[in-house]
């Protein structure tokens, strides 16, 4: 009689024990709508007393229990137990390890679960908590806390939370929330909002929060040169133009030869790819922003007509005044990298330079020419960034090109051997008054930086072109270089990328066989099993 009330009861223990756990856990596996809140005090009690019917039903087995360790199976009982034990000790250890030595591996093949190296170095670099809130529905909130996770992991001056909008307005008022799935982005007394949980959202809130200072870069007009608000694959540079938003600049395009100077918000003047000279009276006006600190970006590309090529003498001088050589030219590279001779590819490691450090893409440039640097009697210290590979040259006879089979280098007739360089920058103090820049003046933030010219020239502008972005390094090339000319080098990284689509597209007729085929594997499967228990029968 006693024994069957102790099974009794120890049945009742279980159930006791298994309410328990479903009312702590059953909200998280989707019965919030059968278990409800208010249950939650009595799991406690529930679990203890299940905990005390199991013990008694267990105390009153105590002679089975000895008998069973008297025998055989006693100890096979105490080695299987010995090696519970262990292994729970080696579990427990390993999380140990693991809580004090944080280490983590992507190996997905397009690094889904890993920040850029531009993220990486702005979480690195912050010097004050920053907070990030989440404002959506809590249904969602496991979709932002994977991406947000890699945050905090990088920084420990991150504080992440997470606000349902609907319960919380004050909080949604406070920090500009209009919409559910934004993350607001606080650093000291400013806020920025990011709408999506992609890494290129929030990492461009984060580089707005941080760096309020927009930078504003004009591109030239009036030369044939890039538009950036075309999207046409060859002369556009819309995308690029996308990508100086994302860095917190703004863009703007300018007419030189209309204002005769260059407006005071300045940051940088692009000139992208001109097929005309500049005036001398546009020189003339250059030099005087350059000499005021102020910054250029020159891509220059070979010329179109090989055998009666147009020269730019006023832009080829204003390169050389900052020890930069725009070499009549076009590279023809030999390694094999591209399967175009006339696209010359670089790659790392890059010539030493802040735009190239850690910069581990591949780089092509359709149609290039050489930019060198000017060491001869140079007081300005030029330095080149980007070169081909050591089997290519820079061809000066220009219609030669015209027959790459006949075509081979001759240093001699003033052929450049590689590797040959491509791009070349040069930073020197400014000349003379600053208030042509905004760069060195506007800020408490640039204050500690010193009044810098900074000029820097490539030998292409399509590899910066839409129909060109797609090769690794051109955009982020291209974004280095203008960070590193307005003295932003804590943005000169390689930028993350949207994740790419890996998703099969399957035909009707492979649906409707993938379909037949879930339905028949299993079904032979069990037709075969019931054969063979027949046979044996």
């Amino acid at each position: 009689m006693v024994n069957r009330v102790l099974s009794f009861l120890s049945w009742v223990g279980i159930a006791l024990l298994l309410a328990a756990v479903a009312i702590r856990l059953g909200p998280s596996f989707g019965l919030g709508n059968v278990i409800k809140p208010t249950w939650d005090p009595y799991a406690k009690y529930l679990f203890w007393g299940g905990v005390v019917l199991v013990a008694a039903y267990t105390a009153g087995q105590w002679r089975e229990i000895a008998a069973y360790f008297e025998g055989r199976n006693a100890r096979y009982g105490a080695l299987a137990g010995l090696s519970v034990v262990i292994g729970i000790g080696i579990l427990i250890l390993v999380n140990f390890i693991g809580s004090r030595e944080n280490k983590r591996w992507d190996l997905t093949a397009n690094k889904r679960y890993s920040l850029s190296d531009q993220t990486v170095k702005i979480l690195s670099g912050l010097d004050s908590p920053v907070k990030l809130v989440v404002f959506d529905r809590p249904t969602n909130f496991d979709s932002f806390r994977g991406r947000l996770n890699e945050y905090t992991y990088h920084s420990n001056k991150l504080q992440v939370s997470y606000v349902d909008p609907a319960k919380d307005l004050i909080q949604a008022r406070q920090y500009g929330v209009q919409k559910y799935g934004t993350v607001a982005v606080a650093y000291k007394d400013r806020i920025e909002r990011a709408t999506s949980d992609s890494e290129q959202d929030i990492t461009n809130a984060l580089i707005k929060v941080i760096n309020p200072q927009q930078k504003k870069v004009y591109f030239l007009q009036g030369h044939e040169e890039k538009d950036p608000t075309s999207s046409d694959e060859r002369t556009g540079y819309s995308v690029i133009a996308d990508s100086l938003k994302r860095d917190n600049f703004e863009f703007a395009t300018l007419v030189l030869a209309q204002t005769r100077e260059l407006p005071k918000d300045a940051s940088a003047l692009v000139i992208a790819g001109p097929k005309v000279d500049l005036l001398e009276q546009e020189a003339m006006t250059i030099r005087a922003y350059l000499s005021k600190g102020g910054k250029l970006f020159v891509l220059l590309d070979p010329p179109d007509d090989t055998k009666n090529p147009k020269p730019m003498p006023n832009l080829t001088a204003l390169l050389k005044d900052y020890g930069i050589n725009a070499t009549s030219s076009i590279v023809v590279d030999g390694s094999g990298i591209t399967s175009d001779p006339l696209t010359p590819a670089s790659g790392p490691p890059y010539p030493a330079h802040a735009i190239t450090d850690h910069f581990t893409l591949l780089t092509a440039f359709p149609l290039a020419r050489a930019i060198t640097p000017i060491t001869e009697n140079s007081s300005k210290p030029a330095q080149s960034f980007v070169q081909t590979a050591a089997r290519s040259w820079a061809e000066t006879n220009l219609p030669s090109v015209e027959n790459l089979d006949t075509v081979a280098p001759e240093p001699d007739k003033g052929d450049i051997t590689g590797p040959v360089s491509l791009a070349v920058a040069v930073s020197v103090p400014a000349e003379t008054g600053t208030d042509a820049t905004p760069a060195a003046n506007t800020k408490a933030a640039d204050d500690t930086k010193k009044p810098e010219t900074r000029v820097a020239a490539i030998g292409d502008s399509d590899f910066a072109a839409n129909g060109f972005l797609g090769i690794p390094g051109n955009r982020d090339l291209f974004m280095n270089t203008a960070n590193w000319l307005v003295q932003q080098e804590n943005l000169i990284s390689i930028r993350p990328v949207e994740a790419g689509d890996r998703r099969v597209a399957l035909t009707a007729r492979q649906i409707t066989f993938t379909r037949w085929m879930i339905v028949v594997l299993p079904a032979a499967v069990l037709i075969a099993g019931f054969v063979i228990r027949r046979r044996r029968k």
